[in-house]
């Protein structure tokens, strides 16, 4: 089987309703809490992407029994530092950042040795910025210069900490609110803005959990040794996959699009504030709050007379992973879009930064990388009738969907590569896009 797509025609008008499937950084968050309660938990519309089965299976390595009945996730908890496993164990956590290094968090109390490894990509990224706090609890690691594989061996007494996040990850947040759930004391993480998820759903379990607000930092304080209750979670859909058919809908002609039950956590509905402020068209209705999390219906409609962005530097990390989408709205607004402090963006599955200045490129817009600041100059009149290949973008799931959605919207005769990519988030992203009307081959 061709691991390529070819796109030859940009999309026909279309007015369709569509249901995504679970929130990617949900999934893996409730089947890690739910392995620490000592109860049955549920979950329904739980995204099966290769990164939400890595954890799965890891889980099952560590002895926590998980089975699918329809719809239907059941895992049967085996409570704080329950998990039991042979020794010399190794978890691979294949592509997922969130998962290897929120995992790590959960396992500071372990006795024996354990040892993590990733996909080639995984590898090659910084995880010494969670082994730093993760030690403070008292957990020891032997890394390959800070990257996997990784060896961690915990701590019979961990110790509560106090920790200061700067960087605005919400994994490094999330992986020391996990620890502390085993220490004896009061954790305390000051901790740039970043997502929520983790926080929200600690409330949602009544987990003792306070938050102070500043302008910058979220004060958070944790009492561990606390009884987790079992979790039973409809999950709502994502955003992060949800974007890639907004931004079709926003480029496409005559287009009117409604997606059901989104999680529009104010955390990750970055990029539906800069293209509403780029003229989008782009509507939540139905608004309502699910165990803490924000859910409505987005609406979209075709927009014309897109206008550039200077994009206000304290909204990155709510848009982190839409941005190569957002860059590509850029290249058909008028006017010239300027991004910066964007580093974050250089330590995902790929550079990229690099990497979209390399997209745009190719497809003749002008732009500039200034160590971590972005520049683009927009073509409204942007309609492409070239051949274009794309391949080398590092197997990174969110090019590959990116490519589809400029082939399907500004035209010319593409070759697409690494189409099984998308498996890592959203595996039935090609099945979707054929329900708008996307014809590919």
């Amino acid at each position: 089987m061709s691991s390529r797509i070819k796109i030859n025609n940009i999309i026909e008008p279309f007015n369709k309703i569509l249901e995504i499937e679970g929130d990617k950084s949900l999934s893996i968050r409730f089947a890690l809490l739910a392995s620490q309660s000592d109860k049955k938990s549920k979950a329904t519309n739980l995204l099966k992407s290769e990164d939400v089965l890595s954890t799965l299976n890891c889980l099952r390595k560590l002895g926590v029994k998980i089975k699918f009945k329809k719809k239907i996730c059941e895992i049967n908890g085996l409570g704080l530092n329950g998990y039991k496993y042979k020794k010399n164990i190794t978890l691979n956590a294949g592509n997922s950042g969130t998962l290897a290094r929120l995992i790590m968090g959960l396992l500071i109390h372990t006795k024996n040795e354990i040892k993590i490894i990733g996909d080639k990509s995984l590898s090659k990224r910084d995880f010494y910025r969670i082994t730093k706090p993760l030690n403070k609890f008292g957990a020891k690691f032997k890394t390959n210069s800070g990257k996997l594989p990784i060896i961690i061996k915990g701590t019979d007494f961990p110790k509560s900490i106090k920790y200061v996040e700067s960087k605005g990850s919400a994994q490094i947040k999330s992986s020391i609110m996990l620890a502390a759930l085993n220490t004896n004391g009061k954790t305390i993480i000051k901790a740039k803005k970043s997502r929520n998820h983790s926080e929200l759903i600690f409330k949602h379990l009544k987990l003792p959990i306070k938050i102070k607000k500043t302008k910058n930092f979220d004060i958070i304080e944790i009492e561990g040794k606390k009884t987790i209750k079992p979790l039973n979670y409809n999950i709502p859909s994502d955003i992060s996959s949800s974007a890639f058919f907004i931004v079709l809908t926003l480029l496409s002609k005559n287009s009117k699009l409604v997606i059901k039950n989104i999680n529009v956590n104010e955390t990750r509905t970055g990029i539906i504030d800069i293209l509403k402020k780029m003229n989008g068209k782009i509507f939540l209705k139905n608004k309502r709050y699910y165990k803490g999390e924000k859910v409505a219906d987005i609406h979209v409609k075709s927009s014309n007379k897109l206008k550039s962005i200077n994009c206000p530097k304290e909204i990155n990390s709510r848009l982190i992973d839409e941005l190569p989408l957002i860059f590509l709205v850029c290249a058909k607004a008028k006017g010239i879009s300027k991004f910066e402090n964007l580093d974050e963006l250089r330590h995902k599955e790929s550079d990229r930064l690099k990497l979209s200045s390399k997209f745009l490129n190719m497809l003749g817009i002008i732009n500039e990388i200034n160590i971590n600041s972005f520049k683009i100059k927009g073509n409204p009149n942007l309609l492409l009738s070239k051949n274009f290949t794309v391949k080398d973008f590092f197997k990174d799931h969110r090019i590959f969907m990116l490519s589809c959605i400029a082939a399907l919207t500004l035209g010319g005769m593409w070759k697409i590569h690494d189409k099984n990519s998308v498996n890592t988030s959203f595996p039935n992203f090609l099945k979707t896009l054929k329900k708008l009307g996307g014809k590919f081959k």
